[in-house]
């Protein structure tokens, strides 16, 4: 049970498919679909594929895929999902993982910066699941912009990051917490990531 335990660890929301099962395609949108960013094995594709297999089923999965944990729980596979989701029960928790603080992360974006693109792309890499807004495509664009240029009059008004709900900055300050290697403990301390 070793290597599934650790793999569950990666994320808030992990789900061991296959790339051929379109119950798994199903529950891995319906999961996405709550604003999760989940872990999602392959285990058709995975070169430990059998013995994932194997400590799936010693975890008391009856079908092998989907398989899917939250917060590192088996949950169950696409009949106990379903379910929960029937039930009204599946957003609470998967949000509740997600967002013990509610939305740790927001970067407010503009769709053509390709900086915007840069930064969104790194935090994201870490498995972090942030609410974007892209100023030029949001009716109150405009004012968001203005408020943003009262935050800090010094620097472009995006790309902004918050985290925890604090004004981290730009691109300067989240690659300069980048190299010092300290943009990870951010993300965790505000419960963006679980690493």
């Amino acid at each position: 049970m070793a290597m599934v335990r650790a793999l569950v660890k990666e994320r808030p929301v992990v789900i061991f498919s296959k790339s051929s099962c379109c119950m798994s395609y199903t529950i891995k949108t319906l999961i996405s679909s709550f604003g999760a960013n989940p872990r999602v094995y392959e285990v058709d594709e995975h070169p430990q594929g059998k013995q994932i297999e194997k400590e799936l089923r010693g975890l008391g999965c009856k079908q092998i895929v989907p398989a899917v944990f939250i917060g590192e729980e088996l949950i169950g596979g696409a009949n106990e999902i379903m379910s929960l989701h029937l039930k009204g029960q599946l957003s609470r928790w998967v949000l509740q993982f997600l967002q013990s603080a509610e939305k740790p992360v927001v970067i407010f974006s503009k769709s053509s910066c390709s900086m915007c693109h840069s930064i969104k792309t790194l935090i994201g890499s870490y498995g972090a699941n942030a609410t974007v807004y892209e100023i030029d495509e949001d009716p109150k664009g405009h004012q968001m912009e203005r408020e943003l240029k009262m935050l800090d009059r010094s620097r472009p008004s995006v790309p902004a990051v918050f985290i925890g709900h604090e004004l981290v900055g730009g691109p300067d300050e989240i690659m300069s917490l980048q190299l010092k290697g300290k943009l990870v403990d951010l993300l965790k301390k505000a419960n963006a990531i679980w690493v």
